[in-house]
């Protein structure tokens, strides 16, 4: 079937609802459908742009963003919208557009040569190339004309086609020096099996960056960066020497969230980040990466501290990604943008007639006063951004009413306030199914299922695990495409594709037992040592091999918004490992653990997630296993008192009946002797797939993990 025509010269000028789509139009990508009808004559990354550049010896444009970034909007109006800027990129380059969330390799690539270019990062990235795909020269955000310190593409755009006309052979040697510069780094073969003083170190890194007083690390912008978070509490649980200032720090930075307005306190979930030191002021966007990620960290907390706060704010993420980003199929889409009707904000800020048009005077003061909503706002165009600016016993002492009281007249304006702002304008939701974020939503479901005791959120994340395995598993079943819309799967699998779901179908097997899940987190765990295993150097490559195009396969190093896929593959690599005594597999956890020991001896703090991942390996593997039907009272008895706390180095396997039996002895031949004793459920705490003495009841059982914890502590 043809695509629709491209954009002719002659139409640049023409209004936009008048254009014929440029070449983005034939792609399924919001963020490239955003730019579809832009007068740039933009190409999809790939074969045609590239021989174009070659052809006609002209440099590329390559602008790298994403549906939901607020920057990219901005300069889509300004610049990708002008006529003139059009004009320029279409007689001097090649432009071409890149999604980064479905393209994560060219993305991590031209990132790290802007960055080694003293350019900074960020989205919009913008970077010329070579015909050959050298970065010379980028930026992030450029507005049409200078302004604000930041040079304009009107002014830009004439130079870079000068110095390429003039200085070719010195363009095209800076940008072949800088892709030396970052194969270098990849190709690191630096070891260390050091281990302690790189924990040690981390913890200490943390502890100087802590903003003590408003929660989390550095001063602004702040990011929820769960990477952190896991670690400290983890270390909460392993370490008694640092339990409490450890999960101080954590708490303080989760405390500081749900109560600020970074939390949607009407909806549910979290937006991006927030801008200011006070957790106040959030970048609207909501990312299913991150509410999955989040989601973790409030069910750890409950786990360790049990906070009911800390519960019903990751059932307030799972009621926001229900009620938005879940698909008619069972999977989730990826984000929704921070803009609606042209302001970032409009649709979650409220003013106080507002509240009183909804609620009513003496409920909207209340609800005002709790969440600080200001007669002169303390946002834009007088409105406010709640958050918990009093405590309930402070409205409660003011209305002069119980506690109970006060929380349930709030509970209810809330459901009155999510029914108002539905009927508003919605900001853009972007509707792709990555595999990769979907893997991280159905662990965050899989986990609140198993610690909230919320069957039904087992079963969200069993039916997004049947989609993506059904619709982004290739055919040969040896692969994963990146992205599902409108039908249609495409992109080769990343790393963090196979690792983040591999980690997904893990928990999930932990919430439902069902032996699918373990089978297809193995499958997938072989399948990433095979496609993306660096056998020269150790470690994973984050992108898959055979792409022509993409001078250098990266390594991640830096558990930023999202995780490094190395990292979780190596925490998946270990657990199964462990778990299923794959020989081949242990190895190479060590080998990836030391590949990384010795760059994190260079930044301790710049990937918490794989020291999570090393802990694993500082000691013996450990397993639970109950023989017992999930649904008898005294196996599901069994099972709650394992789930009673946090077990961050321990996995949980049960071994409901005869043909269940049979499928795990497949894949952990090891619990074969392990039978029903006295005709209950039994438990088996094992170290090194070694079994200490069976318990039948609670009380037996509890002992039995106190001594685990006893000796984890030694």
């Amino acid at each position: 079937m043809k695509g629709p025509k491209t954009t002719p010269s002659s139409e640049v000028d023409a209004p936009r609802d008048a254009r014929r789509p440029n070449r983005l139009g034939r792609e399924k990508s919001p963020y490239l459908l955003q730019h579809a009808l832009n007068p740039v004559d933009w190409y999809p990354w790939g074969d045609e742009a590239f021989a174009k550049a070659r052809a006609e010896d002209k440099p590329i444009f390559l602008s790298i963003g994403y549906s939901t970034c607020h920057w990219c909007h901005v300069m889509e109006r300004e610049s990708f919208e002008s006529v003139e800027v059009a004009t320029l990129l279409n007689q001097g380059f090649v432009p071409v557009k890149v999604d980064r969330e479905e393209r994560p390799d060219v993305d991590r690539l031209y990132m790290t040569a802007m960055q080694a270019l003293g350019a900074g990062g960020g989205w919009p990235l913008n970077v010329f190339l070579t015909p050959q795909l050298e970065p010379f020269y980028g930026g992030t955000y450029f507005p049409p004309d200078a302004r604000h310190g930041r040079p304009g593409l009107l002014q830009i755009l004439p130079q870079v086609s000068e110095v390429w006309r003039d200085r070719k052979t010195e363009v095209a040697a800076q940008g072949a020096r800088v892709f030396a510069a970052i194969g270098s780094l990849v190709r690191d073969d630096g070891s260390s099996d050091e281990r302690a003083s790189l924990f040690r170190a981390c913890y200490e890194g943390l502890e100087r960056i802590e903003d003590a007083e408003r929660g989390g690390f550095g001063a602004a912008p702040k990011f929820p960066t769960i990477a952190n978070l896991d670690f400290l509490m983890r270390t909460a649980a392993r370490d008694p020497a640092r339990r409490e200032p450890a999960l101080a720090m954590a708490l303080r930075q989760l405390d500081a969230m749900r109560a600020g307005g970074i939390h949607d306190h009407v909806g549910g979930g979290f937006h991006r980040y927030s801008t200011d030191a006070e957790w106040l002021v959030p970048h609207f966007e909501k990312m299913l990466y991150d509410q999955a990620q989040i989601a973790w960290a409030f069910l750890d907390a409950y786990a360790i501290t049990r906070r009911h706060e800390y519960a019903e704010t990751a059932r307030g993420i799972f009621a926001y990604v229900d009620r938005e980003l879940l698909g008619p199929e069972g999977a989730f889409y990826s984000a929704e943008d921070a803009d609606s009707e042209g302001e970032e904000g409009r649709f979650y800020v409220w003013t106080g007639a507002e509240l009183e048009a909804a609620l009513g005077r003496e409920d909207a003061e209340l609800f005002a006063y709790r969440y600080g909503v200001l007669p002169g706002g303390n946002f834009e165009h007088g409105a406010s951004i709640l958050h918990e600016a009093h405590s309930l016993e402070e409205a409660a002492q003011r209305a002069g009413v119980p506690v109970a009281t006060v929380s349930a007249r709030l509970a209810t304006a809330r459901v009155a306030l999510l029914e108002v702002r539905a009927r508003r304008v919605r900001p853009y939701r972007d509707d792709k199914v990555l595999t990769a974020w979907n893997g991280l939503m159905i662990s965050a479901y899989a986990r609140g299922a198993r610690l909230l005791d919320e069957a039904a959120y087992a079963r969200r994340a069993e039916r997004a695990a049947e989609f993506v395995w059904e619709k982004l598993r290739t055919r040969d079943g040896g692969g994963l495409r990146r992205r599902f819309r409108e039908g249609e799967a495409a992109g080769a699998g990343q790393l963090d594709d196979f690792a983040y779901l591999a980690l997904g179908l893990l928990d999930l097997y932990q919430a439902t037992f069902d032996p699918r899940w373990l089978e297809r987190a193995a499958a997938l765990t072989q399948d990433l040592l095979d496609r993306f295993w660096d056998e020269a150097a150790g470690g994973f490559f984050e992108s898959p091999p055979g792409d022509a195009h993409l001078a250098i396969r990266m390594k991640d190093d830096f558990d930023g918004a999202e995780l490094a896929g190395n990292s979780i593959a190596g925490f998946v690599l270990q657990s199964l490992g462990g778990l299923l005594d794959r020989d081949a597999w242990l190895p190479a956890a060590k080998r990836l653990f030391d590949h990384y020991a010795a760059r994190l001896a260079r930044n301790p703090i710049a990937m918490p997630q794989m020291l999570v991942a090393m802990d694993l390996e500082q000691s013996p593997s450990r397993h639970v296993v109950i023989v017992g039907r999930p649904d008898d009272p005294d196996t599901r008895a069994l099972i709650s008192e394992y789930n009673a706390r946090l077990r961050p180095r321990d996995l949980l396997l049960v071994v409901a009946d005869d043909a269940t039996r049979t499928r795990l002895e497949r894949v952990a031949p090891w619990i074969g002797p392990l039978l029903v004793r006295d005709g209950r459920a039994t438990a088996y705490v094992c170290i090194d797939r070694a079994c200490r003495l069976p318990a039948t009841d609670v009380a037996a059982f509890r002992t039995r993990l106190e001594e685990l914890e006893t000796l984890e502590e030694q």
